[in-house]
């Protein structure tokens, strides 16, 4: 898919829409698809061509500059964000996107991403119907690649984020066992939201290469086409080799301070108000509270406890999976599940948050941040880490560190259940500290990554996973 996105200041009415669905003359035609969310313009024979998304009014700021780049001209908040996409089977359809958007803030103001792709020209479709890819929105959907086994996507974008359409597709996908691939040119980066929807084989980002043809942005392996999907090349002995644009790219100048823990409301009332935990770490970490809340990229909601609470008690007792994003001068970005547990409401939330290489990353903040989360919010644990990556916490197609503990806080339920004592006294040279109810334990300063075995040996002496 090839994607032109319109930023008006004004809402695209019935009328600017029309306006916009025009663009491919008399010859093409319109329909609503997923119960009207989106229209679909459609070539004569019936061929998708541009896909109109439900416009998305935006109240946070520094979200088009995060995922589209700075410059993009957003108009200041709250605007309406719109999202066209047209189709890579015929070639048509990206002028066709480019003119539907040009012609929306033609109307009602704003700017059109990428600037280059705005018209209002009346684009020609072709009826030859010769050299075209077969549709996949028959089958429900909207990829450009749909085989037995792997749905793919073509991207091309600064940033690919987990957005309504692309978090769509990998529920859609993963639903009907498939595996979905997204196929990006190697300047593409992918966000945080979206590199942990893409948990593991055979799911993929494939980044074209001109050394290698393709390689797999997160792991680095060299893959190629085979048998409907990208699989690994693999040498006679079966080993499969790595890119050398993967391996070989400089470190990373930036840091990232990553926290992630689990807090647990036993008593289910009608006054519990979800989100105070991650209100209150991000609040320890950067002195603000979050900016913005959302179920998909760009996050587009002001921070809301009571919005996020009443949506998790809609949903429930299916899982609600949520994200929140900070202000543009300090890069934050948090992934947010709710579930109901046989104990209570179980709120899991990982919190990075981005530091140049002439900031400090405030590792004094985190004991503290335990002892809040273990006496006011029901901490069940917490792990903090380091890594060397990127500020604006975007993720690149080539090699990063992976994060080195910094600590691990036991929650007061688990002290009790594996004794006090036994807590504070593992078989390891640490030094426990109490905070009220709970146990923290310091493990370094996110420089030795020998401190992963300490972690591992302290998690079997107290038989809990550190990543809960």
């Amino acid at each position: 898919m090839k994607d032109v996105i319109a930023l008006t200041p004004k809402m695209p009415d019935a009328w600017a829409v029309v306006a916009g669905l025009y663009a491919g003359g008399p010859d093409v035609e319109a329909a609503g698809v997923n119960d009207g969310a989106v229209v679909q313009l459609r070539a004569a024979d019936g061929r998708p061509l541009v896909s109109l998304e439900a416009p998305l009014l935006v109240h946070v700021p520094g979200e088009a500059e995060r995922l589209l780049g700075n410059g993009v001209g957003a108009p200041p908040v709250p605007y309406w964000w719109t999202e066209v996409r047209a189709s890579t089977a015929l070639p048509e359809a990206v002028p066709l996107a480019g003119s539907v958007a040009g012609r929306l803030t033609t109307l009602l103001g704003g700017a059109v991403w990428p600037a280059e792709a705005a018209s209002v020209d009346v684009v020609e479709i072709s009826t030859d119907t010769t050299t075209a890819y077969p549709a996949t929105a028959e089958a429900g959907l909207a990829v450009d690649v749909l085989t037995d086994s792997t749905a793919v996507v073509l991207a091309d974008r600064p940033v690919v984020a987990l957005n309504a359409w692309m978090s769509e597709i990998v529920r859609t996908v993963a639903e009907a066992g498939l595996a979905v691939q997204i196929v990006t040119p190697p300047h593409v980066r992918l966000s945080l939201p979206l590199r942990s929807a893409l948990t593991g084989a055979p799911n993929r980002w494939v980044v074209q290469d001109p050394d290698c043809g393709y390689y797999d942005g997160l792991s680095g392996a060299v893959v190629h086409w085979q048998d409907g999907t990208f699989t690994p090349v693999r040498d006679e002995t079966g080993a499969a080799s790595v890119a050398k644009a993967f391996a070989e790219a400089a470190p990373a100048a930036g840091r990232q301070l990553v926290v992630a823990f689990r807090v647990l409301h036993e008593e289910v009332t009608d006054d519990l108000v979800l989100g105070r935990a991650l209100g209150a770490a991000w609040t320890a970490l950067t002195g603000t509270a979050p900016a913005g809340w959302g179920t998909a990229e760009p996050v587009n909601l002001a921070w809301s406890t009571q919005q996020l609470t009443d949506l998790a008690r809609d949903r429930s007792p299916e899982p609600t999976h949520l994200l929140a994003v900070g202000t543009p001068g300090r890069p934050a970005l948090a992934t947010h599940r709710v579930t109901r547990t046989e104990s209570g409401v179980a709120e899991d939330i990982t919190l990075t948050v981005g530091y140049g290489e002439d900031e400090t990353p405030p590792l004094d903040a985190i004991e503290p941040l335990a002892r809040t989360l273990a006496d006011e919010h029901g901490l069940v644990s917490m792990l903090a880490s380091l890594r060397r990556a990127r500020r604006d916490l975007t993720v690149p197609p080539h090699f990063e560190a992976p994060p080195i503990p910094l600590s691990f806080t036991l929650g007061a339920a688990d002290v009790r259940r594996v004794g006090l004592l036994h807590a504070r006294r593992p078989p390891l040279d640490l030094r426990p500290v109490e905070l009220g109810p709970a146990v923290h334990y310091p493990l370094g300063d996110g420089t030795d990554a020998q401190v992963w075995t300490v972690l591992q040996q302290l998690a079997e002496h107290l038989k809990v996973n550190p990543g809960s």
